[in-house]
């Protein structure tokens, strides 16, 4: 498996199992899917980047930003930033359980940003998850 993916799934699995979260937004509204979604509130799983994390020679590690998009139908911002806030104290309860050979080393959320949709009718709000990546020797 990619790192990337392994994140993902690793991400959504810790979304899905914190009962805060899933009180604002329900596990079947944290989706892997494009643009605006039409069931709210939600959690899209967005854009993944990976690069080097040149920690050895070997090349066994990984740094990948995961973003995820929050959601919700509301004038205000309050319910993303709720959310973020909630997704950054599950991101620090330690590191993800990742398989395919893959060991999660660290994990942070390395920001957030909230963003006002020109419809005036939904709030957006993005949180960036960083983690490094190790490879786990056969």
């Amino acid at each position: 498996m990619t790192p990337e993916i392994e994140v993902q799934k690793a991400i959504r699995a810790r979304l899905i199992g914190n009962p805060a979260i899933i009180a604002m937004v329900p596990a079947s509204n944290v989706l892997d899917t494009h643009g605006r979604p039409s069931r709210l509130p939600a959690i899209i799983m967005g854009d993944s980047q990976s690069v080097d994390a040149g920690t050895s020679l070997r090349r066994t590690h990984t740094r990948v930003y995961h973003t995820l998009h929050l959601w919700a139908r509301e004038t205000s911002m309050e319910s993303v930033k709720h959310l973020a806030a909630l997704i950054h104290a599950e991101m620090r309860k330690g590191r993800l359980a990742l398989s395919g050979g893959l060991h999660c080393a660290d994990l942070k959320t390395a920001g957030s940003r909230f963003l006002r949709d020109p419809d005036g009718l939904h709030a957006h709000g993005v949180v960036t998850v960083e983690v490094l990546v190790s490879e786990v020797p056969a």
